[in-house]
């Protein structure tokens, strides 16, 4: 089920299943990937339990091993809409029987979105309501249009990153996990970072340790084309590799996938997140659309 929030600036739409942000249009232009299977599926899903991939697909808690697929299970369930405002809107999913035999947490997890002007806040809340700690991460994946797409040419625009320079990032590796032996530096264009077909070949560039708080996609003459502000200590940029697809990702993450070849606990997993019971994890992060 679809919902619409429009306050005569922006008009975004958002889908009960998986609480996934669908649509960003302002003046009447979409700014948000139509997920067209050819090229990727999915809008912008929310990655919970976990970010990205655990190493072999299986995970440890307190000795005893679960399974769980790439982003976890959240995308892929039916969430119940719990406020329905003229500028805001809220979507929970709670665990049940099957996610307990994925995930062995109990936990109520609200999705929501609200507009403030020319900006969208995503809203993230995670309760633990179990009675031991629990161990979590979050993050998500929105894909957003290229402004200056031209099929079978190679520029696709630039990234800024608020005026800072030396940005560095690691690679996913081996089944899917992150190879964090080796640190690489974004190549740089004064303060930008071109943009082109060949970028992501490697997949997903991976900056972690806070370095980055602001992430704007520029047109080819670089000006402004769509901001994401977070909190988040880690953001992936992503397109699919070898696909000239017609989109790129921001993705704030409270999270990670494995190191490769990583078998310990939960616990002890790169950038979890830790929630006592009764306890609350609440963060948000702001989608600006540009116009010229």
């Amino acid at each position: 089920m679809r919902k619409t929030l429009d306050n005569g600036i922006l008009t975004i739409e958002a889908d009960s299943h998986g609480a996934e942000l669908c649509s960003i249009r302002r003046n009447g232009t979409e700014y948000l990937w139509q997920a067209d299977p050819a090229f990727w599926g999915r809008h912008s899903p929310v990655l919970f339990p976990i970010v990205g991939k655990v190493w072999e697909d299986r995970y440890r808690v307190d000795g005893r091993e679960f399974s769980l697929s790439q982003h976890g299970f959240a995308r892929d369930m039916e969430f119940s809409p719990v406020r329905d405002e003229d500028n805001e809107m809220m979507f929970r999913l709670e665990d049940t029987a099957a996610t307990m035999e994925k995930y062995p947490f109990h936990f109520c997890l609200e999705i929501g979105y609200r507009l403030e002007g020319d900006e969208i806040k995503v809203l993230w809340k995670v309760r633990n309501t179990g009675d031991g700690t629990m161990y979590f991460q979050i993050g998500a994946h929105p894909a957003f249009l290229y402004p200056d797409y031209v099929p079978g040419t190679s520029g696709r625009g630039f990234f800024h990153f608020g005026g800072k320079k030396d940005i560095g990032y690691i690679l996913i590796s081996e089944k899917g996990c992150a190879d964090t032996a080796h640190r690489y530096t974004l190549g740089m264009d004064g303060e930008y970072m071109p943009l082109d077909t060949g970028t992501f070949d490697k997949d997903a560039l991976i900056i972690d340790n806070s370095q980055v708080d602001k992430v704007t996609l520029c047109r080819q003459d670089k000006s402004p084309w769509l901001s994401l502000s977070f909190k988040a200590p880690v953001v992936g940029l992503w397109s699919p590799p070898g696909k000239d697809a017609p989109f790129v990702c921001i993705e704030p993450w409270y999270g990670r996938c494995d190191r490769t070849g990583y078998t310990g606990d939960i616990k002890d997993r790169d950038w979890m997140n830790a929630l006592a019971p009764g306890a609350i994890f609440e963060s948000c992060y702001t989608i600006r659309p540009e116009v010229r």
